[in-house]
């Protein structure tokens, strides 16, 4: 009977049970374990090693599937890496597991040799005695026995609570047996994640814990679709944005030629950056395969917008009387433009070269200098009256709506509404920035004189550099004296405008010269006309509370009087509604046009590179913001059932800690340049939860809105999850992600740059995010209750590990990887989410991944300490696993036949290599190549 649920289960459609839909979870899962093995030389001990393999029952072929670690120096090995068959791996009954074991002899080469073999059917395990299976091992031509090898199978579910003395010799002993197939407590493969984590990879390990019992730990990792779909999205966001620029260039009307020139100029710019874009989505959906780029490709042009080896990888720990825990964290290749190249450095070099050399650029192709924080804003009032102006004019509509229904509190509601909008308006407008903008707009129409000009022309000639001066000044106030006007019914036309030859520079008037009262009417209008429309409610409604007073016969005679009192008040309001959005209309038109112009400056002086920093900075923050929304979709999906994590999520939000190994050396700084703007960056992406159409993947895809400075990435959840959260998060309340990043260079390069080079680009780096950590904490400490926090073995204070990591990072110590220690605690306490990457998130990466694990199985689950190395090695060893070979290197790919390999990467302790090995590898590197040479 369990058999055939073992088949059907390869077939059957998950089911919905409570939130979160059963998950998918491997079929079948087993230990191994050798008794009695016979040498090839009988005088020497076996180092052994087990190949699996897996005949396909309908193919007729046998692939190679997955490989232990190596157990050295003894003839019964006990193996801690078992066997999991891929969740996606069709299992029957008649499916053939071929045993090959070996005897390696130098792992350093891959040379061994061959002892043994057998076979057995799923079917043969499952009905066997407490499923468990000893199989005699045959030589090639089967005439000999070389052992006896011992397969258990591994359910997942509950743990049997029995104590185990000697586990390395006795392989009698019966497995661990972790997570039943079908329970609803299992996150690592709901619909949830598999809408959005595809191909996952898996690998089993049994360890002893301190008190002589066993756990069981289970990693898996996962591509992510979203290393493709954000990037392609934002692709299209980029080209809908300079779309619209030029469009708004288009739309300042007639300038004079000097100013046309330049807008043409820059228009043609936009123009070709728009089309690398559109050659770069194109080929990007031709493309099929993996989710993710390997970085063997990170400097093809067509992928540079992707992140390089993107992963999830999570561990899962199940002990003896004890609730199940998950590690998660995302593995990807330092976020950075390695297509452009880092020969000038990264982008925090290239941006300041460039601010600093924008005024020369001003003053050669004579335009206005805004400064970064000026630019910054006009964007952020472009973006704000986009985002108001049609909300505005749908609250108008909405309360000539509610004048229909003669409902008080709708009317009330709606006005409300209308009121808080057109005041965030009128607010956001209320800004120097755009008058002077207006003034620098004014002054670039063909034909434009100047009052100066107009009354004494050889004064205004007589001091052309203090006018230049003043209008080359943006941030400048008005002068005292300027007079503004509130007369609503004032003129609003602009001053007639006089025909002589185009200005010249020093025609530039002072802002002093300029009509300001015509802005100053425009945008004084909006609110004016506002309270005018709250002024006619009001009178509305104390009219229709005199009428429900008066006596029933007055009333009666006011209903027979009147023909509609609907359609009154709307006649009423109308024309004052429509005043209303039409003032708003003009204002929106005027501070765009204002705003544009401020943006065209820094487009003309960004000549010649200044797009290309834009297209760098695009690319960098792509490849960042694929790798965040991977990870907060990964944490939401853990956390959906956590009440804490949800109040914390739409109170302060989380955390989203980047870990950096890499050295601050050779072009390894550039990257880090790039991936300091890149992390800087996501400050301006915010997060929604919203209601998905359907259960369809790919109704459960997170999408981006928005332009360049500010995103949203919408996540949607099934019906049934999403009506499990808070009212906050059912509301679409927007969700802040607090990145920071620390950095410590791990590698031979960085004992370089700390012996001779310069470091002070990772201690900066580390400073300035530890003040965002450590502001972040004093924001949770006050909004959210600690007891929302997870709990974990050693009872470490949040407040403390701050002050030790603050300690760290203001402390000159070489390769202080004590900083990525803490950071990463602190960050797991805050219920945050961790990010590890190096140059291509391959060896430095796996080796911390894997270092930090088995540092927790030590710290938190009572990890034996005899076994910690023996741990550390089974998760660095490289297994052949099916279409998951690639399980430390995710760059091999889905390729199914695979040779069996057991090299380990090297100790963590190399990686930290000191000065003198460093020295000495030198010496002898210099020798070999001497001696290859001659």
């Amino acid at each position: 009977m369990e058999a055939d649920s073992l088949a059907l289960a390869a077939t059957a459609p998950p089911s919905h049970t409570g939130v979160i839909l059963i998950p998918k979870i491997p079929h079948l899962e087993f230990c191994l374990a050798c008794r009695e093995l016979v040498p090839e030389f009988r005088d020497r001990k076996p180092n052994a090693l087990v190949q699996v393999a897996v005949l396909d029952a309908h193919e007729q072929g046998i692939i190679a599937y997955a490989c232990t670690e190596v157990v050295e120096g003894t003839r019964d090995p006990l193996f801690l890496t078992g066997v999991s068959l891929s969740p996606d791996w069709p299992v029957y009954e008649e499916s053939l597991i071929k045993l090959s074991v070996y005897d390696v002899k130098d792992k350093s080469h891959q040379t061994s040799s061959f002892l043994g073999s057998a076979s057995f059917s799923v079917a043969d395990l499952l009905k066997s005695k407490d499923q468990q299976l000893s199989l005699s091992l045959r030589t090639a031509d089967d005439s000999a026995a070389v052992g006896t090898v011992v397969v258990c199978r591994l359910k997942m579910g509950e743990i049997e609570d029995g104590e185990v003395d000697h586990i390395a010799a006795d392989t009698h002993q019966k497995c661990t047996l972790v997570c039943e197939s079908g329970t609803t407590n299992d996150k690592d493969n709901g619909p949830l994640m598999n809408a959005v984590f595809k191909n996952p990879v898996c690998k089993v390990y049994r360890f002893q814990t301190v008190d002589s019992k066993l756990m069981l730990v289970r990693e898996q990792m996962a591509e992510c679709t979203l290393s493709f779909s954000i990037p392609m999205q934002l692709l299209g966001l980029f080209i809908q944005e300079d779309s619209c620029r030029i469009q708004d260039l288009n739309d300042l009307g007639e300038l004079s030629p000097h100013w046309d020139n330049l807008r043409r100029d820059v228009i043609t710019r936009y123009s070709q950056l728009i089309k690398t874009y559109q050659d770069t989505l194109a080929e990007l959906e031709k493309l099929t395969g993996p989710a993710f780029k390997p970085s063997c490709s990170k400097a093809q042009k067509y992928l540079e917008f992707i992140p390089i080896n993107l992963h999830t990888q999570r561990m899962r720990v199940t002990c003896p009387r004890k609730t199940d825990s998950f590690y998660d964290v995302i593995t990807v290749g330092a976020p950075a433009a390695h297509f452009q190249g880092f020969k000038n450095g990264g982008l925090q070099k290239l941006l300041s070269r460039y601010e600093a050399e924008k005024k020369s650029y001003s003053t050669a192709y004579q335009c206005i200098y805004y400064s970064p924080e000026n630019t910054a804003k006009a964007r952020e009032i472009l973006s704000t009256v986009a985002q108001l102006q049609p909300l505005i004019c749908g609250l108008a509509d909405r309360l000539l709506l509610a004048t229909q229904q003669r409902s008080s509190h709708t009317l009330r509601d709606a006005l409300k509404s209308l009121a808080e909008k057109t005041e965030q308006f009128v607010h956001a407008l209320k800004d120097e920035l755009v008058k002077s903008a207006l003034l620098a707009l004014h002054a670039a129409r063909p034909g434009y004189v100047s009052k100066s000009q107009m009354s004494s022309q050889p004064e205004a000639h007589s001091t052309p550099t203090q006018n230049q001066s003043q209008i080359l000044n943006p941030n400048q106030t008005p002068e005292p004296d300027a007079v503004v006007c509130n007369n609503v019914a004032g003129s609003q036309s602009p001053p007639k405008r006089e025909n002589p030859p185009p200005p010249k520079r020093q025609d530039i008037p002072h802002h002093k010269e300029y009509d300001e009262e015509e802005w100053d009417r425009v945008w004084a209008n909006v609110a004016k006309s506002l309270n005018c429309v709250i002024a006619m409610v009001d009178r509305l409604q104390e009219q229709d509370n005199n009428k429900q007073e008066s006596t029933p016969d007055q009333a009666l005679a006011d209903v027979i009087t009147s023909h509609n009192p609907a359609t009154d008040w709307r006649d009423q309001l109308s024309p004052l509604v429509v005043a209303l959005k039409d003032c708003v209309s003009e204002v929106a038109e005027r501070a765009s046009k204002s705003m544009t112009f401020v943006l065209l400056q820094k487009a003309s002086c960004s000549t010649p590179y200044g797009l290309q920093l834009q297209q760098r900075r695009d690319t960098v923050f792509s490849q960042a913001l694929a790798a965040l929304a991977c990870g907060f979709v990964m944490r939401l999906y853990a956390g959906i059932e956590d009440k804490g994590f949800l109040r914390q999520l739409h109170s302060v939000g989380v955390v989203a800690q980047f870990e950096s190994l890499l050295s601050t050396y050779s072009e390894e700084i550039g990257m880090l340049e790039d991936m300091e703007v890149g992390i800087s960056d996501l400050q301006r992406v915010t997060f929604r939860i919203t209601e998905a159409a359907s259960d369809d993947p790919t109704n459960l895809q997170p999408t981006v809105t928005g332009r360049r400075d500010h995103y949203t990435v919408e996540v949607p959840l099934p019906l049934q999850a999403f009506q499990t959260l808070p009212d906050e998060l059912r509301q679409g309340k927007l969700l802040q992600v607090i990145p920071v990043l620390f950095n410590v260079g791990i590698n031979e390069q960085q004992t370089i740059a700390e012996r001779f080079g310069d470091i002070s680009l990772q201690e900066r780096i580390n400073q300035r995010n530890f003040d965002i950590l450590e502001a972040y904490y004093k924001s949770l400490s006050t909004k959210v209750p600690l007891e929302c926090l997870p709990c974990f073995q050693t009872q470490a204070d949040v407040k403390e590990l701050l002050e030790t990591l603050g300690q760290n990072v203001v402390t000159k110590k070489r390769k202080n990887v004590e900083i990525l220690w803490l950071a990463g605690a602190i960050c797991r306490r805050l219920n945050g989410i961790r990010f590890t990457s190096c140059k291509s998130a391959k060896d430095r990466t796996s080796m911390s991944v894997t270092l930090e694990q088995c540092a927790l199985l030590r710290d938190e689950h009572q990890l034996h300490k005899d076994y910690f190395v023996r741990a550390l090695d089974c998760m660095r060893s490289r297994l052949a696993q099916g279409e998951g070979a690639q399980w430390d290197d995710p760059e091999a790919g889905s390729v199914a036949n695979h040779k069996p390999a057991s090299r380990h990467f090297y100790p963590i302790a190399l990686l930290l290599v000191s000065s003198h090995l460093l020295v000495v590898w030198l010496i002898l590197s210099l020798v070999f190549l001497l001696a290859k040479y001659q």
